[in-house]
């Protein structure tokens, strides 16, 4: 299953350590179905969003995603990828970059010519193969039909596609300079929040939290002084402070940090989909 995080220290401006993949070192690592692109997302002090991402099709892209990433930012989007549509490219690698904005997705959308054929002109924002690029393009149409209203957007397109097309899940991680949002839908894969106190549970602590799967890994020294708000696929420490987003959940951090939640889908997909509806590649991305 792809993984997914996002975090946000708004409005102050924090020195990371990603690691988005470690070093296969036990024979349960080894088991596993390797992932097929990892991806990292951040924006620069002047709002420009910056992207190193690269698909995992060789041993030195392995190499690379295995090294130590030093970033500075307000907001960080990572993601590590299990290919359901999409040959193992760049372009197909999350996250993705629109508007000034960065979009990460785990989940599959079936009818890609139905999607399409919605997008209309949006479709030209549309670099790759994925159903996550075509997903994130609705949105940005979606945004500029309401207004430039983010939130509004998302669960404009989110609603369009779980009444119009196949839908597995659409669990979702969008950021922009001073800001983040994430959409759980439906209730197939988990995704958790941590509205983190400076120092964590103990008041004293950096952040340091690893996906128990071993994929994602995230240090950050300045955040034992500085609050911030997690979004991930799983809890990545021991923090009682985590919970799970409900489905059909919107969650959006603000500049200030000040977070809220609504539910903006009510109803499951009008053509839901199950691992067995899935072919073996796309059913395997979602295990």
């Amino acid at each position: 299953m792809c993984r997914l995080f996002g975090l946000s220290a708004a409005p102050k401006r924090v020195q990371a350590t990603f690691w988005l993949l470690e070093a296969p070192d036990s024979l349960t690592q080894q088991s596993r179905r390797e992932p097929d692109g990892t991806g990292l997302g951040i924006f620069t002090a002047d709002g420009e969003p910056e992207i190193d991402k690269r698909p995992l099709a060789a041993y030195e892209d392995r190499a690379f995603a295995e090294e130590a990433k030093h970033c500075r930012s307000v907001t960080f989007i990572a993601h590590v990828r299990y290919a359901s549509t999409g040959a193992l490219e760049q372009r197909n690698t999350h996250p993705f970059q629109q508007h000034g904005r960065l979009f990460a997705h785990n989940g599959v959308i079936g009818d890609l010519p139905a999607l399409d054929a919605e997008l209309g002109d949006a479709r030209g924002l549309v670099a790759g193969e994925t159903d996550s690029e075509r997903f994130f393009a609705l949105i940005t149409k979606h945004i500029a039909a309401n207004g430039g209203a983010v939130g509004d957007g998302i669960a404009a397109a989110a609603r369009w596609v779980a009444d119009s097309l196949p839908v597995y899940a659409l669990n979702l991680v969008l950021t922009t300079p001073t800001e983040l949002w994430a959409l759980r839908y439906p209730d197939t894969h988990e995704l958790h929040v941590l509205q983190r106190a400076a120092g964590g549970q103990h008041r004293d602590r950096y952040l340091d939290h690893t996906s128990a799967a071993g994929r994602i890994r995230t240090r950050s020294g300045q955040l034992a002084e500085t609050p911030a708000v997690v979004v991930a696929s799983e809890r990545m420490d021991e923090d009682p402070g985590w919970q799970a987003m409900r489905s059909g959940e919107l969650l959006h951090v603000d500049g200030d940090l000040s977070v809220t939640r609504r539910i903006v889908l009510e109803d499951p997909p009008r053509r839901p989909l199950s691992l067995a509806d899935l072919d073996a590649h796309a059913a395997a991305s979602q295990a």
